[in-house]
């Protein structure tokens, strides 16, 4: 009689019961949550704070160029000495002073600029402050040199190279971006999904070992039915999870948002002001069409399909091999010598993925390695998004499926022994001799 429906059934209706899993299943969204939303709120206060910055212009050239926003304000000092000047700006408890040195030539400027604050100053101050000043001084630096500067500026061409293959569809900057995220987060679902519930089925497998619970349950069940049980029980278990996960995360994130009134654009680091900065010149809307056209040429249904086909295929290979693994070892600390062969692979594949894939998505080593069964589930995916042949996808799916059957009649034969093994962590030739029986 075929057992593995029931044992699937236990394994499910286990994990899904056991209070640690619901406690868990319930906290991390709440606790994600929590500590984004601390950290946008924190960022709002700091970002809401109103810096006062005073100017002392001895050149009497740039001050002007100095315009309040809603949370930065300039006071204009003059006819003051720096020493002065900083007196006064540290009783006045200014976020801090700019000095602006007077000079013969706008070349000779560079080095008579400076900030004084009590504190160092934010970066994206700083560099807001030095664009201002660099394009009054370019400015000022070409009307010397009898520059006209609406003429430089009416004949300022912005270039936008056109990408299209020999087929006639056309491509743009975005397409490589979107390309990016999709692969990318794709294979790095892949492989944080096999990390927390490939090492859930292992300890599963220890558990039942260590409480002997395992002597009675293969009296009437197959090893490969129990371990094909486990892996496939667990890891549904698993799929609830991270969908209760979504579900209750994003419902969170909306009502945080609109309680406590949280701009999660407040997240924005340094480094992500400072681009913005850079493109607020751009066409807004062009860009968003771009965008949307980039999105529309992703193989979406490909994409859809694919991800489904070698997330489970991916995910059953490695999960065969944790249980394996956990039946042949008594506590989990016994795991650390068999568990680095394991994640060299998939640490491989991911570095493949972000270092190699994105720069030539079609190159030897992309391909070879969206082949070769143990880094394809990531490199595959992470390639797909570049627009990959269908036959090279299901080429690498059969290689894929069938070394998932191969490592699966390997693993079954490793954890017949290795569940009835006690007190003896086995060696690598062991468990080649395990495979022989």
């Amino acid at each position: 009689m075929n057992h593995l429906p029931l044992i699937i059934k236990r394994e499910y209706l286990t994990k899904v019961r056991n209070k640690s899993f619901i406690i868990m299943t319930v906290l991390s969204p709440i606790i994600m949550i929590a500590l984004v939303t601390l950290v946008a709120y924190l960022s709002q206060i700091n970002n809401d704070k109103v810096r006062h910055i005073s100017v002392l212009d001895t050149s009497g050239l740039v001050y002007d160029v100095f315009e309040d926003s809603e949370f930065t304000k300039y006071n204009i000092i003059n006819n003051m000495s720096l020493d002065a000047a900083k007196v006064v700006v540290k009783e006045q408890e200014d976020y801090g002073l700019l000095h602006i040195s007077a000079f013969d030539t706008p070349e000779n400027i560079t080095k008579g600029i400076a900030f004084y604050s009590e504190e160092s100053a934010s970066i994206s101050v700083i560099s807001d402050l030095e664009m201002k000043i660099e394009r009054r001084l370019t400015d000022l630096n070409l009307i010397a040199k009898e520059v006209d500067i609406s003429l430089i500026k009416s004949s300022t061409i912005d270039i936008t190279i056109k990408q299209e293959n020999f087929d006639g569809e056309r491509t743009s900057k975005l397409d490589s971006f979107f390309k990016l995220i999709f692969g990318g987060a794709s294979g790095y679902l892949l492989f944080m999904f096999i990390i927390i519930y490939g090492n859930m089925i292992m300890r599963s497998v220890i558990e039942e070992k260590t409480s002997r619970i395992i002597e009675v349950i293969i009296s009437s069940v197959k090893p490969i039915q129990l371990m094909l049980g486990k892996i496939i029980g667990t890891s549904l278990a698993g799929v609830t999870q991270f969908a209760i996960w979504i579900i209750l995360g994003g419902v969170l994130f909306t009502l945080v948002t609109l309680i406590f009134d949280i701009d999660l654009s407040q997240l924005q680091t340094p480094q992500q002001q400072l681009l913005q900065q850079s493109l607020s010149d751009s066409d807004i809307n062009t860009q968003v069409e771009l965008g949307l056209a980039a999105i529309q040429r992703l193989p979406l249904v490909n994409l859809i399909i694919a991800f489904f086909l070698f997330f489970i295929s991916g995910y059953l290979l490695y999960s065969s091999l944790y249980a394996a693994i956990g039946a042949a070892v008594d506590s989990e600390t016994d795991t650390q010598q068999f568990m680095f062969p394991i994640l060299m692979p998939l640490i491989l594949s991911v570095y493949v993925g972000f270092f190699t894939v994105i720069e030539d998505p079609h190159g030897t080593i992309s391909t070879l390695f969206s082949f070769i069964p143990f880094t394809s589930p990531v490199v595959m995916l992470m390639r797909i998004p570049f627009g990959v042949p269908i036959w090279q996808q299901v080429v690498s799916l059969i290689i894929l499926i069938t070394t998932f059957i191969v490592t699966v009649w390997f693993a079954a034969k490793i954890y017949r022994v290795g569940i009835l093994m006690y007190g003896k962590k086995p060696s690598y030739r062991e468990l080649l001799k395990w495979m022989k029986y």
